[in-house]
């Protein structure tokens, strides 16, 4: 692993962006990894004496993606402005959201899923309701009539709480995003004022409700950890290094014919604790800060 000087590190040598080099010691490069692996457990007095370089790097990415996934959970934020559309698309590295929030005069609500159905598919059909199919037999779909009623979306001015907020008027009755739910049948789930989105995977969107037109949206997300791709990059927690060696040793062993069972169970083993110790160390757990928390149970409460 190279190390820099205290210069580079602080200002990169005066070279923009000065702030490139910022908490990097806390991190290795997968190409480090890589390089790590090969020089400690490939060779001919090694336990794995021959592998190709690409298949170390395909099994230490599939390790970084289950890291993510279990134990670093790195999360991202994007904010970005919602238009009539009521859109977000998916990051590229979206795996799952952590939280969704809508930013109203500079502070942070949070929003919760609708898992109602807001948006299908549309087969087309003739007059007589028979599903059409293309030369090929597949079906021909179009635009789904709740994608087309959510761009018919009416801001509503009269009486009630919902004086001037967006929604749908059919035949003269208004319908609101959040109102089901919301007051009669009361469903802790859709008990909030705030705007709702439901997340449509097949899609690659999130749609929200119409209560979050052109507001400020903030989605925290986990990542796959690969970087869209670009392995340089990629990098892993110097915490959770051992787990990646571990891992990459293990899928070796396990695809790999003639390794006795024995090295495959030892290897697995040895994968299971380094991910519970990596566990442990990203928890980011410290004394002092346990005492801080229980020092409220002594607080009466009313």
């Amino acid at each position: 692993m190279a190390y820099i000087s205290d210069s580079q590190y602080y200002n990169n040598n005066n070279v923009s962006p000065t702030n490139e080099n910022w908490g990097s010691y806390q991190y290795v490069s997968l190409s480090d990894v890589i390089n790590n692996f090969m020089l400690i457990n490939v060779g001919d007095d090694k336990a794995i004496n021959n592998v190709k370089r690409y298949e170390v790097m395909f099994h230490a990415k599939r390790g970084i993606q289950e890291l993510h996934y279990d134990a670093l959970r790195s999360f991202k934020k994007v904010e970005i402005n919602l238009g009539d559309s009521l859109k977000l698309v998916m990051p590229p590295d979206y795996v799952n959201y952590v939280r969704i929030s809508i930013n109203v005069d500079g502070i942070l609500y949070p929003m919760h899923e609708n898992r109602q159905t807001q948006s299908a598919v549309a087969y087309l059909q003739d007059n007589n309701n028979n599903i059409l199919f293309d030369n090929e037999g597949n079906i021909i779909t179009g635009t789904s009539v709740l994608d087309i009623k959510t761009g018919e979306m009416q801001q509503y001015f009269g009486p009630g709480d919902y004086d001037g907020c967006w929604g749908w008027c059919w035949d003269s009755n208004w319908y609101f995003g959040y109102q089901v739910g919301g007051r009669y049948g009361l469903d802790p789930e859709t008990a909030n004022q705030n705007p709702t989105f439901t997340v449509n995977k097949e899609a690659g969107v999130i749609d929200f409700s119409s209560g979050a037109r052109n507001h400020l949206i903030v989605i925290e997300y986990i990542s796959d950890g690969l970087e869209n791709g670009n392995d340089e990059n990629v990098s892993v927690h110097k915490f959770a290094e051992a787990f990646i060696y571990a891992y990459v040793k293990w899928a070796i062993f396990s695809n790999k014919f003639g390794i006795q069972e024995y090295m495959i169970r030892r290897a697995k083993d040895e994968k299971a604790k380094e991910l519970r110790n990596a566990k442990i160390r990203l928890s980011n757990i410290h004394p002092s800060r346990l005492i801080m928390a229980l020092r409220g149970q002594g607080k009466i409460i009313k």
